[in-house]
């Protein structure tokens, strides 16, 4: 299976912008439908967006739709995640995840991915 790695965290004013990256190895990556979720400190881990495996199809949690958009780029084996018009309550460590697909599927449970990334912090300030 794949393995994850997240990149493009940061500390950022409310407002502000990010691009969070997530890289995975293997030759597999186009048979994963991906996700990305985050946890604030004190909270469960939430869903954030999600995008089937060849990149046709989106989900948002109602709290990033219209500021996130998650795409995602094959050919490098890569998911990204773009944060537009950031919020305080942004505040979490973000997680990309992967789940092994066949139908074109949307996955937006955290128990339905079996391959996580270890995080990358994105801090608000106010």
């Amino acid at each position: 299976q794949v393995q994850l790695v997240e990149s493009g965290g940061g500390l950022v004013q409310a407002g502000g912008s990010l691009r969070l990256s997530c890289a995975a190895s293997g030759r597999t990556f186009s048979s994963y439908a991906m996700g990305w979720f985050r946890q604030a400190p004190g909270k469960e881990r939430e869903y954030v967006a999600a995008i089937t495996r060849n990149g046709g199809r989106t989900y948002y949690a109602d709290s990033v739709k219209g500021r996130f958009t998650i795409s995602r780029d094959n050919a490098n084996n890569t998911v990204y995640l773009q944060m537009i018009n950031l919020k305080p309550e942004d505040t979490a460590i973000y997680y990309c995840a992967g789940q092994r697909d066949y139908s074109g599927n949307l996955y937006a449970r955290r128990n339905e991915y079996a391959v996580w990334g270890q995080g990358t912090q994105v801090t608000v300030s106010s």
